[in-house]
């Protein structure tokens, strides 16, 4: 009987399971925003983690694993690929991850595995700005395309409660089988809100109540695995997808560098048969340096699958069976700089040292400067061309981060309000060292991202703050003067809008959100040709955009162009078949142009779609008059009428 029970210890030590149905659950808990040096059992005194520290002691700690990427699309997409951003492909947001790229969802399912993912934040929706990455999910619990509420929570995130019940009752309506489930938990984002009671216990330390909330939510769902007895048996993975820099470095939350408190995180894995008095597996921590690209092929090991070929990361299994692992060398990429016109940043960690490529590169002794504070560069140290060479065989051709031709108004928005700057002023410069070098413009970048999130919460007198200090440091930014112009706009101060946008589309031709947002200001002051120009413009550059050839059309139609008006509203309707306002327009363009036929057949099926729009019916009255059906024209008048009274 002994030796039954050690043989199954060791198949599920060893991760040999000869099918789906005899093989563990496995549960993926990624924790956005989160650095290993603020988390309880990696030595961190300020705050609370019990759930965290649960794993830990049921589990393997990894003392020193590193993110590739510091930002949470690429980051993600490593966890779920095992490859570099560079690899994968997304390496900015809104870049779809390619289908010919196999995610673990995708391995598990077709393993015989029911998969579903909840995530917190609209970062990582998979029909917005993380397309893809819904890849082998039976269930991807995106967010709603028409949220009931303008509120951050709802809208933009999901607290870490929410995400948890969400992914609880999926499980409790596919109780069979075995399951793979993903959970993000974004809480530890900035801004920095944690509800009750840990905004009042982490009042001077809002950062770490959002850690002790979010694990507080992994408490709930481990608690949830213990009564339904899924916790012992299971494989669980709790992993931060990147650090934050809390103003080290002079950064203040994350994205452009690659120092440690971006990119060092916790990653926890409990091995199946840990937990509780009768706990079979082994636990303890590891030192050597691991990475998250070792996620992937480290859970199919321990499942007994095999391990699909051209991984960037490898398995580190054996470091379950006490042998030991040799450090791996840690790749890391930014490229969101380049969102800015800045250089994009790489670099490589091992064996207590780390190089950045950058403008002005840098390189660190660890082990005497773990701050990263004392630049030893030098070209010819040995070191620094050994790392050179090894980042030479990774080497691949930097995103091109200007072909946004597919994104969305309300994606951008969406990017934005996150604290994200859009995919609008972008780069497309061949030699990006040429680029300024972040370390020179990383106060610029906090202001902006403050701008965004003061724009976002509604203050705009914040927000038009924070830009003109942008505009002291670098009075041609390209970035504030366009958001600048974009905030004078929405508060009808159009002459001052189109004076900033003017200087933004000097120093920027190429950009056509800039053209479109200088083509609305003209607009809205009267000067009509020269808002078609920029317009036309815009459109040119980029054929795509819904919003500036509405403009457009309006502006045509107040300058007597009905036919130009006719053929933009047409190709809006192209965009958005279903847009009852570009409909209406393109009725009164027909009005307009005396095409009473075409007007009749538009506001006939507009009328059935919005029955108590009197201005459509007003419209109609119009046209059946010009087609000389009188009686038709007065009753569609009687009804315009009949409408607006009960208005």
């Amino acid at each position: 009987m002994r030796y039954a029970v050690r043989l199954v210890v060791l198949l599920l030590a060893g991760g040999l399971f000869a099918s789906a149905q005899q093989r563990p659950d496995v549960f993926l808990i990624t924790i956005d925003t989160l650095r290993a040096d603020h988390v309880q059992c990696y030595g961190y005194k300020r705050v609370q983690t019990p759930a965290l520290n649960r794993l830990a002691r049921d589990g393997f700690r990894f003392s020193q694993a590193f993110t590739p990427s510091p930002i949470t699309n690429s980051s993600h997409v490593t966890i779920l690929t095992g490859l570099l951003p560079s690899h994968h492909g997304v390496t900015d947001f809104v870049v779809p991850l390619d289908a010919s790229h196999v995610t673990l969802a995708t391995l598990l399912r077709q393993a015989g595995y029911h998969t579903a993912a909840f995530i917190g934040a609209a970062v990582l929706d998979s029909d917005t700005l993380a397309p893809g990455l819904d890849h082998g999910f039976d269930y991807y619990d995106n967010f709603p395309r028409r949220p009931r509420t303008n509120a951050r929570f709802g809208r933009l995130e999901r607290r870490g409660m929410d995400v948890v019940e969400r992914a609880e009752r999926w499980l409790d309506g596919h109780p069979g089988g075995r399951h793979f489930v993903w959970i993000h938990l974004y809480d530890p984002h900035d801004p920095y809100e944690p509800p009750k009671p840990y905004s009042q216990i982490y009042r001077d330390h809002l950062y770490d109540g959002e850690i002790a909330y979010a694990d507080s939510a992994l408490a709930q769902f481990l608690r949830y695995l213990d009564k339904r007895d899924w916790y012992r048996p299971a494989l669980i993975v709790a992993v931060g997808d990147h650090g934050e820099a809390l103003g080290e470095h002079g950064e203040d939350t994350h994205g452009i560098f690659l120092y440690d408190p971006t990119i060092h995180v916790p990653l926890i894995m409990k091995l199946p048969g840990s937990g509780g008095m009768s706990s079979t597996a082994k636990s303890g921590a590891v030192d050597a340096q691991v990475r998250t690209t070792d996620i992937l092929p480290t859970i199919l090991d321990v499942l007994g699958m095999r391990v699909p070929r051209g991984l960037d990361g490898t398995s580190v299994k054996a470091a379950f069976a006490g042998g030991g692992i040799d450090s791996r060398p840690a790749f890391g990429e930014s490229d969101y700089p380049l969102r800015f016109g800045w250089a994009p940043l790489r670099s490589l960690r091992l064996d207590n040292s780390k190089l950045i490529e950058a403008p002005r590169p840098e390189f660190y002794n660890l082990k005497s400067d773990p701050g990263e504070v004392n630049n030893m560069y030098e070209p010819w140290n040995k070191t620094v061309q050994e790392f050179r060479s090894r980042m030479a065989e990774l080497r691949v051709p930097t995103a091109n981060a200007g072909n946004d031709a597919g994104v969305s108004d309300s994606t951008r928005a969406e990017l934005r309000a996150l604290g994200y700057l859009g995919p609008e002023g972008t780069t497309n410069a061949p030699a990006p060292l040429l680029l300024p070098d972040p370390k020179d413009k990383i106060q610029e970048a906090n202001l902006l991202h403050k701008a965004l999130l003061a724009s976002d919460n509604g203050d705009t007198g914040r927000a038009r703050g924070e830009l003109e200090k942008v505009l002291t440091i670098d009075p041609n930014s390209v970035i504030a003067l366009r958001q600048l112009g974009e905030l004078e706009s929405g508060a009808g101060e159009n002459e001052k809008a189109a004076g900033h946008l003017k200087r933004a589309r000097e120093l920027s031709p190429h950009d056509p959100l800039i053209a479109q947002l200088q083509g609305q200001a003209l607009a809205e002051l009267g000067d009509l040709p020269a808002a078609r120009e920029a317009l036309e413009s815009s459109i040119h550059m980029l054929p795509g955009q819904f919003e500036a050839r509405r403009l457009l059309a309006e502006v045509d139609l107040k300058l007597g162009d009905t036919k130009s008006a006719v053929d933009q509203l047409e190709s809006a309707l192209m965009l958005q078949p279903g847009n009852a306002a570009v409909q209406l327009a393109l009725a009164k363009a027909f009005v307009a142009d005396k095409n009473f036929s075409d007007a009749v057949q538009q506001l006939q099926q507009l009328s059935k779609d919005e029955p108590k729009n009197a201005e459509i019916y007003e419209l109609l009255a119009r046209a059946y008059e010009g087609l000389g059906k009188k009686e038709m024209a007065q009753s569609a008048a009687a009804r315009a009428a009949a409408l607006r009274r009960k208005q």
